[in-house]
């Protein structure tokens, strides 16, 4: 067989096998695609699909419309999903160590504080903690610090005596009740039916920006901002023998537009939220800045429980370590 003849048979078999088939990741996220974290996700979606050229497919389930927010961590390890984009707090129960990955209370002060974290020495304690649990963890996308919504004033920590609110599952059930609230763990869905209802006075839901795409403020009209308590890490984490099973090339995809999510998430709330607000303001709804003195005392509050909870694992006692060493670095807590 000459050259020529074995080029054009090549040639033949490529055509006659045709393109690769697509990777396709099945994703499961708790925001409602109208809100603006909905939308980020959307565009992340859409890089991930534009830069790999179609090679990488995502079938995007918003509203965690699958399985409920809490569930969605096990439903990609076990093969109905292939990626959880809820957060890392939700897994609490699994091990206590997640808190401090997920949400990470009375910590950092803004979201870039808490990615110089992740990106300076604290992906790899993160990541083995996810690989325990056959996941590997890609990214986070961090909104800011979060806003309490309440049917009544909550000017203070006075305020919080019998305040009955949702709040995600693990460690801020601790403090607010230790501060005299009733905290309620129920799913992200559930919140605007059980303030309609009065089953709650108030919730922890997420950045002031996202609780008005979910209607918190036809229902409520009382909310802190700017957010002191609360600012967790959405993460987007993937099955790990999925993960493992992509290209090199496909995997810097995703973890390039993991990234550019990060980076768009934290710009996009610093101007969303400060919107909101003002369009809050002129709709009636009165908007609490807590005090230096009521914030120091959350904090306070808050860093002491971590010592409680790094006790529990010898993962939670690591990250507790490596995180306190860098607010240390920071400056933002004393040595």
């Amino acid at each position: 067989m000459n050259i020529k003849t074995l080029i054009t048979s090549v040639a033949v078999s490529a055509l006659l096998a045709g393109p690769a088939a697509a990777e396709t990741l099945r994703i499961q996220t708790h925001y409602a695609p109208e809100t603006v974290s909905g939308k980020l996700a959307a565009q992340f979606v859409d890089d991930v699909q534009t830069m790999s050229g179609g090679d990488i497919q995502i079938e995007m389930f918003y509203s965690s419309s699958v399985v409920k927010s809490v569930e969605t961590f096990d439903a990609a390890a076990n093969g109905i999903l292939d990626c959880d984009m809820t957060g890392g707090a939700y897994q609490t129960g699994k091990n206590p160590a997640f808190q401090f990955v997920g949400d990470i209370m009375g910590g950092y002060d803004t979201p870039w504080q808490q990615y110089a974290w992740l990106y300076n020495g604290g992906f790899e304690a993160a990541d083995a903690l996810y690989n325990t649990y056959n996941m590997k963890l890609v990214g986070w996308w961090i909104y800011g610090q979060e806003s309490m919504s309440s049917s009544k004033p909550i000017a203070g920590p006075a305020d919080l005596k019998d305040w009955k609110f949702r709040s995600p599952p693990g460690l801020e059930t601790e403090i607010f009740a230790e501060m005299g609230a009733k905290p309620v763990v129920m799913d992200f869905t559930e919140i605007f039916t059980a303030l309609e209802t009065g089953i709650i006075d108030g919730a922890d839901a997420s950045g002031l920006a996202n609780n008005v795409g979910l209607g918190l403020y036809d229902l409520v009209k009382h909310a802190t901002y700017p957010g002191f308590h609360s600012m967790p890490s959405d993460h987007l984490a993937c099955r790990k023998d999925k993960w493992d099973s992509l290209t090199d090339q496909q995997r810097r995809i995703i973890d390039t537009a993991m990234q550019k999510l990060a980076f768009q998430t934290a710009l996009t709330f610093e101007v969303a939220n400060n919107e909101a607000a003002a369009k809050l303001r002129e709709q009636g709804v009165t908007l609490y800045d807590w005090s230096p003195e009521d914030r120091a005392a959350f904090r306070a509050a808050a860093q002491k429980a971590w010592q409680g909870w790094a006790e529990k694992t010898p993962e939670a006692r690591a990250l507790v370590d490596s995180h306190m060493a860098f607010l240390k670095k920071l400056g933002l807590v004393a040595n």
